[in-house]
C-alpha cells in the first residue's frame, strides 16, 4: 500500500475546489433506486470504494446500473419485489452503510444472502442491527464475536422471509444514536404490515427521512422519534433524478488544512449542509475559527451551498473546543479532525460522549491518541473520548504515523502534517480512496506539496 510523504506548507492554501459525493446520500438514494419502479438517475462525481460497494450490491442483486459518464449513474429500477438471489456472497467492502442498510431490505426477501466483506469491516459489531429487524420477523444470522459476549459480526446470513409472511409493525429504542441502524429499520419498514416507530437517544442524521419523504413515503418525525406508516404507503417508489452534494467529512479535512495554514483561503463548493451532519462547523465557529457557509440549493430534501474559510478576523488564531453530547453525534465522523484542529487550537480541546470512535474502521479514539502523540503533543485517551492539549505557536513534530487502514486517520495525519516542521510519513494511505479517491491531488492543487510512494495512491 502506498505511503504519503507531506511536506510542511510554506504558503497559504488557496483555491475554490469540489469534494466528493456525499457518501451517506449516495448510498441512500442508489439503494432506493435499485427498488424504486423505472429509471432513475444519480449523478456524483468521483464515486470512493465505499459507493462502489452498494452499487456491486444492486448489480449482484439483478439490478441494472449503467454508468455512461464518470459518475453519472443510471438505475433501472427493480421495484419493491423485483431483487433477485445473487448468485454468491454480496462484498459490501469497507462499507459498514452498505452492510447495514442492505440487511434492512434482504431480511424481507423471499431469497437468502450472505453479506461480507474486508477484514475491518468484519470486525465492525453488527448485533445492533440484527436484534431489531429479528424482532420484526426477519432472519438474520452472523458470527459469534469472541471479543463480546452477545455481538455477531460479518459475514452476516439475511433471509429468506417464508411465505406467506410480511415484516411486522415495530417500536424500537436505539440505546446510541446510530443512523445506519434506524435507516436499516426504515427500509425494511416499506414492506412491513404496520408502522415502524424508531426512537433515539437524540437525532442522528436523518438522510433516509429526507430522501423517503421526498419520494412520497409517509414519514414523520418529532423530536427523536420518527415513523414509517407502511398502512398509508402506496408501495411503489417513483424514479428520480439527483445532483448528490458533496461529503461534509471529506470537506471537513480541506476546512481543517485551511485552519492550520496561516493565511490560506479555501472554498469547497456544492457541499451537503444537512443540520444532523454540521456540528464540526458550529464547533469550529466557537474556536473562533474563520468558516462562513452559504446555502444555495436543495437537492431531494437536502441543503446544498458552499463552505469559505478565510482568516479570522481576530488573528488570534483557534481557541480550544468542545465536542460531546447531541454535538458529537452531529459531527461523529469529523471527530478525528476535530481532534486534529485541536492540535493547533490555545488550550485543551475535548472530545465525549464519543464511544462508537471505538466500533469504526478502527479504534478511533485509540488511533487518534498515538496519532496525537507521535506529532508531540499531550493528550489524555478516555473511554468515550480524547483530551489534547494544542501547540499554536510551534511546528508539530514530524511524524512517521501508520493509518491502520482508515481513510479518517490517514487524513487526518495527513493534515496535521502541514504544521510539522519536517516531512511527515503516512504509511498505508490507500484507504484513502474509500471517501476521498482525489484527496492528494486536491490539497496539491491548494498549494500542498504531498508525495506519493509505492504504489499509486488515490
Amino acid at each position: 500500500m502506498p505511503d504519503l510523504i507531506v511536506h510542511p506548507a510554506e504558503r497559504p492554501l488557496i483555491g475554490s475546489v469540489p469534494v466528493p459525493a456525499d457518501k451517506s446520500i449516495a448510498h441512500r438514494a442508489l439503494l432506493l433506486a435499485g427498488l424504486a419502479t423505472g429509471q432513475s438517475r444519480i449523478r456524483g462525481g468521483t464515486l470512493g470504494g465505499d459507493v462502489l460497494s452498494t452499487v456491486g450490491a444492486l448489480r449482484a442483486m439483478g439490478v441494472r446500473v449503467e454508468e455512461p459518464s464518470p459518475g453519472d449513474l443510471v438505475v433501472h429500477g427493480a421495484g419493491l419485489s423485483g431483487l433477485r438471489a445473487p448468485g454468491g456472497p454480496i462484498d459490501c467492502g469497507n462499507s459498514g452503510t452498505t452492510m447495514r442498510l442492505l440487511a434492512g431490505i434482504l431480511v424481507a426477501q423471499r431469497f437468502a444472502a450472505r453479506l461480507v466483506g474486508d477484514p475491518s469491516l468484519s470486525r465492525r459489531p453488527m448485533e445492533r442491527v440484527a436484534k431489531p429487524l429479528r424482532l420484526r420477523g426477519g432472519h438474520i444470522e452472523g458470527q459469534l464475536d469472541p471479543r463480546k459476549i452477545g455481538e455477531i459480526t460479518a459475514p452476516l446470513d439475511v433471509g429468506p422471509l417464508p411465505e406467506p409472511h410480511v415484516l411486522s409493525s415495530i417500536e424500537h429504542e436505539i440505546p446510541i444514536p446510530c443512523d445506519q441502524v434506524k435507516s436499516a429499520l426504515l427500509l425494511s419498514g416499506l414492506y412491513a404490515d404496520g408502522p415502524t416507530f424508531v426512537r433515539e437517544p437524540i437525532v442522528s442524521r436523518d438522510h433516509t427521512e429526507r430522501m423517503l419523504t421526498a419520494l412520497g413515503v409517509p414519514i414523520d418525525s418529532v423530536g427523536a422519534m420518527v415513523c414509517l406508516d407502511a398502512t398509508r404507503f402506496s408501495g411503489a417508489l417513483p424514479a428520480f433524478e439527483l445532483d448528490v452534494p458533496g461529503d461534509l467529512s471529506a470537506a471537513a479535512f480541506l476546512v481543517a488544512a485551511a485552519q492550520i495554514v496561516p493565511g490560506s483561503r479555501v472554498t469547497a463548493r456544492r457541499v451537503g449542509l444537512n443540520p444532523t451532519r454540521t456540528g464540526l462547523l458550529e464547533v469550529l465557529r466557537d474556536m473562533d475559527g474563520g468558516v462562513a457557509v452559504e446555502i444555495k440549493g436543495e437537492a431531494l430534501g437536502e441543503p446544498t451551498g458552499d463552505i469559505h474559510v478565510a482568516p479570522a478576523s481576530s488573528g488570534a488564531g483557534l481557541r480550544a473546543g468542545r465536542a460531546g453530547g447531541e454535538l458529537a453525534a452531529r459531527a461523529i465522523d469529523e471527530l478525528p479532525i476535530l481532534l486534529g484542529l485541536g492540535a493547533r487550537a490555545r488550550g485543551l480541546t475535548e472530545v465525549f460522549d464519543a464511544r462508537e470512535l471505538r466500533a469504526q474502521e478502527t479504534d478511533r479514539i485509540a488511533a487518534m491518541a498515538s496519532v496525537l502523540g507521535a506529532f508531540g503533543l499531550r493528550c489524555e485517551e478516555r473511554t468515550d473520548g480524547l483530551l489534547v492539549e494544542g501547540r499554536p505557536d510551534r511546528p508539530l513534530d514530524a511524524a512517521d504515523v501508520d493509518s491502520r487502514g482508515d481513510h479518517r486517520i490517514a487524513m487526518t495525519a495527513a493534515v496535521l502534517g502541514l504544521a510539522a516542521g519536517g516531512p511527515t510519513r503516512v504509511r498505508d494511505a490507500g484507504c484513502i480512496a474509500t471517501s476521498f479517491p482525489l484527496f492528494v491531488g486536491t490539497l496539491r492543487a491548494l498549494g500542498a506539496r504531498i508525495e506519493v510512494e509505492g504504489t499509486r495512491a488515490a
